[in-house]
């Protein structure tokens, strides 16, 4: 347990996921298929992220909802043991644990079933001032996902992050498209960092352009806004630069918990006042790495590997 006050709150949606090794193809109706092994992991952007901080030797702090079952079990006692406080992991005795069964087909995208459970309860009020106030940086995952984390709670939380001088990290993820002045317009401007992929992006603003939705959201009013575009990098706009970047060249096992571990590296980054240029490539390290290794954090270097990584390690960026 963590004993110091957290760095980095992580807040949102917490997972087991359990991850099919690669297969050749998805099976026909009624065929069986199989595969070299399937893993239980945790999964879940909040969690991901605080695994992954606490990887790089961040102290992190998961404020997240489970069942009383023996996933909510399994997903707490792994969390631990990766040092992820969770004091503020709550248990629900009206929901079982979210969970996603996570399909890996060669030279596709991963496909995803999930089970929304306890995470559909998670409002964002659980976060006090006094948990508020003892970090650096507030990251939210996972909005979009369930009603009851709405707009307006998240934007209550936002401001009194703000007002308690720390800066608010926020992803999203989406089931289908969503309205993104309801969803985005209170939010976007208390928000310091925006980290959405190209396709959640493209479900918000209709656009196709990861430049152009990139700086639609800053327009909108986050400050810096980072746009993942799997293996074709990311565009990372800021009030000072516009950059474009590739990808760290690694053998592919699994893409599943990338975009988490992009964010916990461009948190790390933060954490270490880097400036939008550095963060993008502690972000795009740790998304490399994650992709080498089965489940959302296997693979995640620690801290003395990513910064020998980012140091001896080619990344093209570009200014666009």
């Amino acid at each position: 347990m963590t004993e110091e006050p957290a760095e980095c709150i992580c807040a949102g949606i917490v997972v087991a996921d359990h991850v099919c090794a690669p297969i050749d193809r998805f099976p026909d109706a009624g065929q069986l298929v199989t595969t070299s092994h399937l893993e239980l992991t945790v999964g879940g952007c909040a969690s991901n992220t605080a695994t992954d901080l606490s990887r790089v030797g961040i102290r992190s702090s998961l404020v997240g909802l489970v069942g009383g079952d023996p996933l909510g079990r399994f997903v707490r006692d792994t969390l631990e043991a990766a040092g992820v406080d969770c004091t503020h992991l709550k248990e629900t005795s009206t929901s079982e644990t979210s969970g996603t069964l996570i399909v890996n087909i060669r030279n596709e995208d991963r496909r995803f079933i999930h089970a929304v459970g306890a995470s559909r309860e998670f409002r964002g009020t659980e976060i006090d001032d006094e948990l508020l106030r003892s970090g650096r940086v507030l990251y939210l995952g996972g909005y979009g996902l369930t009603e009851a984390l709405s707009p307006a709670n998240v934007a209550a939380l936002f401001l009194r992050a703000r007002a308690a001088g720390v800066r608010t990290v926020l992803d999203v993820v989406l089931p289908g498209p969503a309205d993104v002045d309801e969803l985005l317009r209170p939010v976007l401007p208390l928000t310091d960092v925006f980290l959405p992929n190209d396709s959640e992006a493209a479900l918000l603003t209709g656009l196709s352009d990861p430049l152009e939705q990139a700086r639609f959201f800053q327009d909108a009013g986050a400050a810096t806004v980072g746009v993942t575009c799997g293996s074709e990098g990311v565009v990372l706009v800021s009030a000072d630069v516009s950059l474009r970047s590739g990808v760290y060249k690694v053998d592919v096992v699994d893409g599943t918990g990338s975009g988490d571990a992009f964010v916990a590296g461009y948190i790390y980054g933060l954490l270490r006042e880097a400036d939008v240029e550095q963060c993008l490539r502690y972000g795009a390290a740790l998304g490399a790495s994650c992709v080498t290794a089965t489940g959302a954090s296997t693979g995640i270097l620690s801290r003395d590997e990513l910064e020998e990584f980012v140091a001896t390690r080619t990344l093209a960026v570009e200014r666009v």
